[in-house]
């Protein structure tokens, strides 16, 4: 029993110092907390946060870590744990501001806007401090970055103190914030009447704002004699809109490739790909919607998506490779950060893009060692941007600034810092020739270490104080969390409805990228054949992260 005791509790003559034993304990946490998070109590599971509660319950029999490491770790680990995030969102952050992707993010926006609206007027009625109803908003919407940036802010306001109330009201709040969210969505399908086969095939044509987010293909008989004789690039030029024309059908002849120089004519049956909210207008310039069969059996073509993996095409225009006249095959859409974007010759592309091409087999084949396919190359990580990029995120986030109506100084931290700029650099770095990606797996792996230590920290660091806490009436909290959840949801999901009429499969999505809730996704994604809630939540993610982590500090700065 000695021998245990000393093992975890630790003995500076049995680990030298507290490290190994500090290493010990941090590495059981990990290991239960994920264990813990497997758990399934119908159907729902804590996930990684089960670190956390693991965490408490160490910290609570004394089973702690060395002060200073335990700092450094959590920090770190909240670094790698934002940046990664920031990396997989950057490359669709700025393109979800397009038309339809505005619709969605200002249904997230207003979903983010009144939690923190319903934070504050607990704050006003309950008279609790900030801190605990910051870290109660946090664990009601699933948002550890919240959390990290709510206790980085504190820290900076009172010269490196610590709040525990922060992380236990997150652990209070969390199981009813994954729970309560999907009971929400649940009950937005009958308060708003659902018909679901009617949704379903809604969502699936993209009659909503996704319209302007994914692509369609359509087959176009031409018999409009304005357009008698001009090539695509002219059609192009006078329908201003973007489109591409990748097979072409003449009047009893076999489909073939179509080109930019392609001149098109009466009788002609063309197979269109471009964004939903376009095709209509496509149809009527071009003549009437027809039959695509003809186009689709043809077996000397084959469709096929290929990734980019050489560097040098890294922020290269689509234009610029000329791949009609040098592969012999058309690029129909490309698919990035889980979006469908039509090939605009305009268009940057950036390692890690899938692009559809459509050719004969010998053509698709040039064309897959032009763009590389080799996952292989994906396989070896980037490291000189990543940590160049953690460079430049602490230090922007050690940069104070003043805005109008905040006391103090406001800071983006090491949560906003790093998450800014890797956002920027995921989008931008291939303008400068820099090779950004990394694969998903890397990218999930430096996610979870990152958010495993952070998350472990936390829990060691709050266990102490857990248990007094609840019994003094912090099982209140619970409440409150549930009312941070609930009522966000329920408004911004009527109001997404009722305003915008925004397809029940998509609002779902929404609300859970508003509400950074993986296992509400899980939920919607289960809900539909569609791809819609995903499409949705990848929308409006990047941006409801952000406006997460900057409302969690600007609570603390102005009422903590």
């Amino acid at each position: 029993m000695e021998l245990l005791e000393r093992l975890f509790m630790g003995s500076p003559a049995l680990w030298g110092g507290g490290v190994a034993h500090s290493v010990l304990i941090l590495a059981l946490v990990v290991a239960l907390g994920i264990m813990l998070g497997k758990i399934r109590v119908a159907g729902v599971s804590l996930g990684v946060t089960g670190i956390l509660f693991v965490g408490i319950a160490f910290g609570w029999y004394g089973m702690n870590v060395d002060g200073h490491l335990l700092h450094f770790l959590k920090e770190f680990g909240l670094i790698l744990f934002v940046y990664s995030i920031g990396l997989q969102v950057g490359p669709g952050f700025f393109s979800s501001f397009r038309k339809g992707g505005v619709t969605l993010n200002k249904v997230a926006v207003l979903a983010v806007l009144l939690g923190v609206g319903t934070t504050v007027a607990l704050y006003c009625l309950t008279g609790l401090p900030m801190t605990t109803l910051v870290g109660v908003m946090s664990g009601a919407v699933t948002n550890t970055p919240g959390l990290g940036a709510a206790q980085q802010a504190f820290s900076d306001l009172h010269a490196g103190a610590e709040a525990p109330d922060i992380a236990t009201g997150y652990a209070v709040a969390y199981p009813l914030g994954v729970v309560g969210a999907i009971l929400t969505l649940a009950a937005l399908r009958y308060l708003l009447r659902v018909d679901t086969q009617r949704e379903e095939r809604e969502a699936g044509s993209g009659t909503d704002a996704l319209k302007d987010l994914t692509t369609r293909r359509i087959s176009v008989e031409v018999c409009n004699p304005a357009i008698e004789g001009m090539s695509i690039a002219q059609l192009r030029e006078l329908a201003l809109r973007e489109f591409v024309i990748s097979r072409i059908c003449r009047a009893g002849g076999e489909p073939e490739l179509a080109g930019a120089d392609t001149k098109l004519h009466g009788g002609d049956r063309v197979l269109v790909v471009a964004a939903p909210r376009d095709i209509e207008a496509l149809v009527a310039l071009m003549g009437r919607e027809a039959a695509d069969t003809p186009l689709m059996r043809d077996r000397k073509m084959i469709s096929r998506r290929i990734l980019i993996t050489k560097s040098e095409l890294n922020g290269k225009q689509l234009a610029d490779l000329k791949v009609r006249s040098t592969c012999g095959v058309t690029i129909t859409r490309i698919n990035r950060a889980g979006i469908d974007l039509v090939a605009a010759g305009s268009l940057q592309l950036q390692i890690g893009d899938r692009v559809t091409v459509v050719g004969p087999e010998l053509s698709v084949a040039h064309a897959e060692r032009l763009f590389g396919n080799s996952l292989r190359r994906l396989d070896h990580p980037n490291l000189i941007p990543i940590f160049i990029g953690i460079a430049l995120g602490v230090v922007l986030g050690s940069i104070s600034f003043w805005i109008p109506g905040v006391p103090q100084p406001v800071k983006l931290g090491l949560a906003g810092g790093p998450l800014v700029v890797a956002i920027l650099i995921g989008r931008y770095g291939p303008h400068y020739k820099l090779v950004t990606y990394t694969t998903m797996s890397a990218n999930l792996m430096l996610r979870e270490v990152g958010i495993a230590l952070f998350l472990a920290g936390v829990g060691l660091g709050a266990g102490e104080d857990f248990i007094p806490t609840l019994l003094a009436g912090g099982y209140v909290w619970i409440a409150y969390g549930a009312a941070i959840t609930v009522v966000p949801l329920l408004l911004a999901g009527l109001w997404g409805r009722l305003r915008y009429k925004l397809n029940y499969y998509t609002l779902i999505g929404v609300l859970s990228g508003a509400s950074t809730n993986p296992p509400a996704l899980a939920y919607c994604s289960e809900q539909t054949q569609t791809d819609a809630p995903s499409v949705g939540y990848a929308t409006v993610y990047p941006l409801s992260m952000f406006l997460r982590v900057l409302a969690a500090q600007l609570l603390i700065l102005m009422f903590g």
